[in-house]
């Protein structure tokens, strides 16, 4: 046999005898007249265990490939090709090899779980349905009838809305760019996937902050980047970690959130943001600022953004309101110079044919109007009310078990359990007693940390999920 198992590669054994087999059936190297080779032999041929070869032969057998009878052994199916010539493609495969990697199986999990409406759920990083601006939308509907083309629209979006949203960006933000210079993305999510995919090549290294919500993303693995880690602290990244992971790796891309961290909650100084943008400046490195949170700050002092200070046009700026107004409404923007922003517009084109025109009619009416003003007061002031709840909670419930930051903004706490537990274990716990957070691993690299965000649930839920928290968490140290 002119086989050897890659034991190597994160392909699992059974899987790799099975397309072993798979591919000598389909090139006729194994006989349809002869039985295939018996378990025994081929556990002792390759060096497994007999239970090994079992689950390939399962495999096979339930895509229809072979068939197996006790004391007979197993054989090609007689019915591989079906009565008109035709095969069965192996779904299974085709699923595990395509490049886009699936989420990984705890966010999965988490994803699945928080569908239950008693859950609790302060892993969800959005927005509660009583701090989305339902009324005001409400409101627009009543007012204003809905005049617009319905067919495709610019492909870097609605004029209209690009240049309220210049507008907007000058007014909370401080950023004074044109229409021109933005796209309208489906989210922040699509404008990381479209500057990843444009911008970036297989083997190229980024940089990443650990921890952020950007490890939890394998749009980076998926394209084949390299990222390399920036560990980040109270004051978020230093910035002169750029500096030595370039000259070791030949950063092409740095990728942060300076405003309220996802999933810490830090707030980076201005000094380290002036010298990120000269560390860029100096090497030539683009700077990806994502900005969900800064304009939630509970003072209304939103921070001088990387974008804002940006004299050389080496910052790609993406937001959204997701998290400021609805994550269901699929608002988002990049900002950057103007040939980045067509060639992100033409990929964005390829993919969906430009943005729907009727979220960006809502918000462009909702961000042109005093109300949005309003909104965003009353967001503060509630957020703010959810965190203090969140730090009361823990404090009381957990006491000295735990050490956190409190946030001046955004919708996540960054909890420290003193004593940590098996992260996993802990979150199963949690979610048979009715609450759901995220583990901390998720975000990178350090352990017995994990998130809770307080924008998602209301302040008697906030109360209620850190007490079921709690008692999970002493039950596995009772354990």
């Amino acid at each position: 046999m002119h086989f050897t198992l890659d034991r190597s590669a994160k392909t699992p054994l059974y899987k790799q005898i099975a397309a072993y087999i798979e591919n000598g059936i389909s090139t006729g190297n194994f006989s349809p007249d002869m039985p295939l080779p018996s378990e025994r032999h081929l556990a002792k041929e390759l060096q497994v265990n007999r239970s090994t070869v079992v689950a390939a032969y399962d495999e096979l057998q339930s895509i229809g490939i072979v068939e197996r009878k006790k004391g007979s052994g197993t054989h090609i199916s007689t019915d591989i090709w079906g009565i008109s010539d035709k095969r069965i493609p192996n779904w299974g495969r085709y699923v595990e090899d395509g490049s886009f990697l699936p989420n990984l199986p705890l966010v999965q999990k988490i994803r699945t779980e928080t569908q239950n409406n008693e859950m609790i759920n302060m892993a969800s990083g959005e927005l509660a349905a009583d701090l989305f601006p339902a009324e005001q939308f409400y409101s627009i509907f009543k007012e204003k009838p809905f005049t617009e083309h319905l067919g495709y629209d610019h492909p870097q979006g609605n004029v209209r809305l690009r240049e309220t949203i210049s507008n907007h960006l000058y007014a909370y933000k401080g950023i004074s760019i044109d229409a021109e210079s933005i796209l309208i993305t489906s989210g922040a999510q699509q404008a990381l996937h479209l500057i990843v995919q444009c911008l970036l090549k297989p083997g190229d290294a980024v940089a990443i902050e650990d921890p952020s919500y950007a490890y939890s993303l394998l749009l980076f693995k998926s394209a084949g980047l390299r990222p390399f880690l920036l560990k980040s602290s109270k004051n978020g990244i230093d910035p002169d970690d750029i500096v030595e992971l370039h000259k070791k790796h030949r950063i092409r891309m740095v990728f942060i959130n300076p405003d309220f961290q996802n999933p810490t909650g830090v707030q980076m100084p201005l000094s380290r943001r002036e010298r990120i943008l000269e560390i860029s400046s100096e090497y030539g490195i683009p700077v990806v600022e994502d900005d969900p949170y800064s304009i939630t700050a509970f003072d209304g002092n939103v921070a001088a953004s990387l974008k804002r200070m940006d004299d050389n046009g080496n910052v790609l700026y993406i937001s959204s309101l997701s998290k400021i107004v609805a994550s269901g409404l699929r608002i988002g923007w990049i900002v950057g110079p103007k040939k980045v922003i067509q060639r992100l517009a033409d990929a964005k084109q390829q993919i969906d044919f430009g943005h729907s025109i009727f979220p960006q009619w809502v918000a462009n009416e909702f961000i042109g109007s005093p109300q949005f003003d309003e909104h965003i007061h009353k967001i503060r002031k509630q957020l703010e009310v959810r965190r203090k709840q969140l730090s009361k909670a823990l404090i009381h419930f957990l006491g000295d078990q735990a050490e956190f930051l409190e946030p001046d903004g955004g919708i996540h706490l960054w909890c420290k359990l003193k004593d940590p537990v098996d992260e996993f274990q802990l979150l199963d716990e949690s979610l048979k007693r009715g609450v759901a957070f995220v583990p901390g691993s998720i975000f990178g690299e350090s352990k017995g940390f994990v998130r809770f965000t307080y924008g998602r649930s209301t302040p008697t839920d906030i109360w209620e999920g850190i007490s079921r928290f709690s008692k999970a968490l002493q039950h596995l140290r009772g354990k």
